[in-house]
């Protein structure tokens, strides 16, 4: 049936979800300037229109990975591509805000359900030896998604365009429904399934045959093992993972991107640019966003997970600093202005060649195969749920604490989220999932 189906198709429409959530993450960044010229909208409203997509993030998350380990990951990225469509068109008509509340939380669905099953599908298609880079096309595909929203929020800023901006989500969401058509089914998820001519055919198209036959070993020795999902989440030896993957994922939130993503142009304006060369400034960093991912994805096979993640606490807390010291220090001007553009942009640098990808490389990778989806969803869960505190009270700490007092919270947590990676995540480069399962089965049994 995928003889003729190529491998960069299989990986591109792995990852589509990822764009659709990148989009829907940076398109209401400029949608904001405009939405309250037709709504009326208070600091408070503001967040909430923001942060109501978390709320359905964090719904989407903690049920699509049970259901994706039950249904299989395919049916799951169908609905999921439903979802995104439904919440496009309510935003893109949304008459007051409640509607917008509501459209935001549609989407909030598709998102917590994508961030919980496109890691977990690229993980489980990819090889060994180029899982990192594969999986990394997650992140790939999400800043493409924001690069997308601000190049649509500039193009529809002269005609104060916010329906069209929002609305315009709908057309990756069609092309992920027919593109989900095509892709195969993990085949982990198959092996689980007893399918294993089925999980061979598929694996065929990214892998040699001596691969094919040693994984399929690995996978069919684990699955002997008999554990419900249920039963493995609760074991003593998959604990320190959910917790180190948890807060891991908690901390890549809490560093504060999603509130430079969302909230670009707000911080640039309080700066003092004006709002076409804010939302201008943000397809800057957009841009240097997809381009370091790339770098990433060219390193993480080589350097390995947990040293980009240093690497990248340290750039990104010293960004922050100086971000935090001239906005302290200086009169506001045009030059102080874009040094903000400038330092923020380092901040995404650091932050797209590590953090960004490298968390959504390592989720899935740390669980076993038969509760992946579903320790996978609970992390992405307190990620959402991370996502939410940050973007809704960014606009309220942004009044009392002023731009250079906020940017200096996020170095502390950056700073924090360095030790924690020192200290307690663990090193995945190189090892096949089922390697990494049985060292884990293996230190509980010691």
């Amino acid at each position: 049936m995928y003889k003729n189906l190529s491998k960069g198709w299989i990986f591109f429409f792995g990852a589509l979800g990822g764009l659709l959530y990148g989009y829907d993450t940076g398109v209401i960044s400029g949608a904001l300037l405009y939405i309250t010229d037709d709504i009326p909208l208070t600091n408070f409203l503001q967040g909430l229109v923001v942060s109501s997509l978390l709320v359905g993030a964090i719904v989407g998350a903690g049920m699509s990975g049970y259901v994706s380990d039950r249904f299989g990951r395919r049916r799951v990225v169908f609905s999921i591509a439903l979802i995104y469509l439904a919440g496009a068109i309510t935003l893109a008509f949304a008459s007051n805000a409640v509607v917008l509340v509501i459209g935001r939380v549609i989407l909030g669905l598709a998102v917590g359900g994508s961030t919980a099953i496109v890691p977990v599908y690229l993980s489980e298609m990819a090889p060994t030896r180029s899982r990192g880079a594969l999986s990394s096309l997650n992140q790939l595909m999400i800043t493409i998604g924001i690069l997308i929203a601000y190049l649509v929020n500039y193009a529809f800023a002269p005609i104060d365009g916010w329906r069209w901006m929002l609305g315009l989500a709908s057309v990756p969401a069609i092309l992920l429904m027919i593109g989900v058509l095509f892709m195969p089914e993990s085949p982990r998820w198959l092996i689980k399934r007893n399918r294993e001519q089925d999980a061979r055919e598929i694996m065929a198209l990214t892998r040699q045959q001596s691969e094919i036959d040693e994984e399929i070993d690995e996978m069919k020795k684990i699955e002997q093992i008999e554990e419900g999902t249920m039963d493995i989440l609760k074991a003593e030896w998959v604990r320190p993972m959910l917790v180190i993957g948890s807060v891991l994922a908690l901390f890549q939130q809490l560093i504060g991107i999603n509130a430079v993503i969302y909230y670009a142009p707000t911080i640039f304006t309080k700066a003092g640019l004006g709002d076409s060369a804010s939302i201008l400034g943000t397809v800057g960093i957009g841009a240097v966003n997809v381009l370091l991912t790339l770098v990433a994805i060219a390193t993480i096979d080589k350097l390995g997970r947990k040293k980009l993640l240093l690497i990248g606490n340290v750039g990104m807390v010293i960004s922050l600093a100086v971000l935090a010291t001239i906005l302290f220090t200086a009169e506001l001007t045009n030059a102080i202005a874009w040094l903000t553009v400038i330092f923020l942009g380092l901040f995404i640098v650091f932050f797209s060649a590590t953090w960004g990808p490298v968390v959504w490389v390592m989720l899935p990778e740390l669980f076993p195969l038969k509760a992946r989806g579903a320790a996978t969803g609970i992390t992405t869960l307190v990620l959402s749920a991370g996502n939410l505190v940050v973007s809704l009270f960014f606009p309220v700490l942004l009044g009392v604490m002023g731009t250079a007092g906020v940017f200096v919270v996020f170095a502390i947590l950056g700073v924090c989220a360095f030790l924690f990676v020192l200290k307690f995540v663990p090193e995945t480069k190189g090892r096949s999932l089922e390697e990494i399962e049985n060292d884990l089965r293996g230190h509980s049994a010691s």
